[in-house]
C-alpha cells in the first residue's frame, strides 16, 4: 500500500509541474503581447506577467483562509514567495554569461525595489504588533489593509510614470519578432495558461496542509518554503524564459512586480478572512521572512546601483551570493524555530 507521504508528495510534484508548464506559455505570449501592443517589456514584466504569475499566491491565499482555514499557510506563501522571487535573481546571474545581470539591468528597477522594501516592511511591522493593534480594526479587517492597497496603487502609478518615458526605445528593440502570431491568438493562449495556474493554485493549500500533517511540520514552515516554492514556479519559469528571449528587464520586472502584488494579496486575504484581522491569527515567525525579504531587496538595490563586474569563481557576483545566503538562512531559521505541528 502506498504511504500517505508518497501520495502527498506526488501531488505536490504534479502541481509544481502544471504550474511550470503554464509558466512557460505565459512567458512566450506575454512577450508577444508586449510586442503587439507596444507597451514595452519592462512594463509587461512589472504588471501583466507579475500579476498573472502571482495568481497562485492569490488563489492559494483566498482558499487557505476560507476553505482550508490555514492563515499561516496564506501569509507564509506570500512572504516566502517574496524571498524566493529575490533568490531567483541568483539563478539569472548564474545563467548570464559574461557580464553580471546587475550591469545589464535598467536602474529603473530600483524604484520598484524601493517600494518593495516599504510594503514588505509594513507587513512585517504589523505582524510583530498584531496582538497590540488587533483592536484597531475596521470590522473584521486590520487597519493596515486599506493602507496596503493605497501604498500599492501609489507604487504602481509612480513606477508607470517613470517607465513611460523609456518605453519607446525598448519596444523598438523587440519589434516584429512574432509576425506569424496575432494579438488575439496570444491573448487567448495567455488566458488559457492563466486558468491552469489558477486551478493549480486552488489545489496548493490543501496539499500544504496535508504535508504539514503527514510530516509533522509547522504550517508556517510549510507555507513559507514548500507552498511558496510551488506558487513561485511561474515566476521562476517566466523569468528564465524571458531572459533567454533577451528580455532581461522584463524578467527582473516580473520578479520585483510579483513582490509588490504579493503584498497586495495580504490585503485580499484579510478581506476573505472573517475571524478578524489576519495578522492577529498567524505566527510572529513570519516577521523573519519579512525581514529577510527586506534585506534581500536591499542587496538587489545595492547591486543595481554599484553594478559589480567581478564574479566569484566565474559563476555569480557577490550580490547574488549574499541573496542566496540570506535565503538559506531564512529557511534554516524557520525550520529550527518555527515550532512543530501538534
Amino acid at each position: 500500500m502506498t504511504s500517505p507521504a508518497v501520495i502527498v508528495w506526488s501531488q505536490f510534484v504534479v502541481c509544481v509541474a502544471l504550474i511550470g508548464v503554464a509558466g512557460t506559455v505565459l512567458s512566450r505570449y506575454g512577450d508577444v503581447i508586449a510586442e503587439k501592443t507596444g507597451l514595452g517589456g519592462t512594463w509587461i514584466g512589472l504588471v501583466l506577467l507579475a500579476t498573472v504569475t502571482s495568481l497562485p499566491e492569490l488563489v492559494t491565499g483566498i482558499s487557505s483562509v476560507t476553505v482550508a482555514d490555514t492563515p499561516d499557510i496564506a501569509l507564509g506563501d506570500v512572504l516566502g514567495s517574496c524571498v524566493f522571487n529575490l533568490a531567483i535573481i541568483t539563478i539569472l546571474d548564474f545563467l548570464q554569461r559574461g557580464e553580471s545581470v546587475y550591469t545589464r539591468a535598467s536602474q529603473g528597477h530600483i524604484l520598484a525595489a524601493g517600494f518593495g522594501v516599504i510594503l514588505i516592511g509594513f507587513v512585517g511591522f504589523n505582524v510583530l504588533l498584531a496582538d497590540r493593534t488587533s483592536d484597531l480594526a475596521i470590522g473584521h479587517l486590520g487597519i493596515y489593509t486599506p493602507l496596503i492597497v493605497i501604498l500599492y496603487v501609489v507604487a504602481m502609478r509612480t513606477v508607470f510614470r517613470y517607465e513611460r518615458a523609456q518605453m519607446a526605445a525598448y519596444v523598438g528593440e523587440h519589434a516584429e519578432r512574432y509576425p506569424d502570431i496575432r494579438l488575439r491568438q496570444a491573448v487567448g493562449r495567455y488566458v488559457l495558461a492563466a486558468l491552469v495556474v489558477v486551478g493549480a493554485g486552488i489545489w496548493l493549500p490543501f496539499i500544504g496542509a496535508q504535508i504539514a500533517r503527514v510530516m509533522g511540520w509547522e504550517a508556517t514552515f510549510v507555507g513559507t518554503l514548500f507552498v511558496a516554492f510551488a506558487t513561485s514556479v511561474p515566476e521562476m519559469v517566466v523569468t528564465i524564459a524571458a531572459m533567454r528571449l533577451g528580455a532581461l528587464d522584463m524578467a527582473i520586472g516580473n520578479l520585483l512586480g510579483s513582490n509588490l502584488f504579493d503584498i497586495l494579496i495580504v490585503a485580499v486575504d484579510d478581506l476573505f478572512f472573517l475571524r478578524g484581522p489576519i495578522l492577529a491569527h498567524v505566527s510572529p515567525m513570519h516577521a523573519v521572512s519579512a525581514i529577510s525579504a527586506m534585506m534581500m531587496t536591499g542587496i538587489v538595490i545595492v547591486g543595481l546601483l554599484y553594478q559589480p563586474r567581478s564574479r566569484l569563481f566565474g559563476t555569480v557576483g557577490w550580490a547574488s551570493m549574499f541573496l542566496l545566503t540570506v535565503y538559506l538562512l531564512n529557511s534554516l531559521v524557520l525550520y529550527l524555530y518555527g515550532g512543530s505541528a501538534p
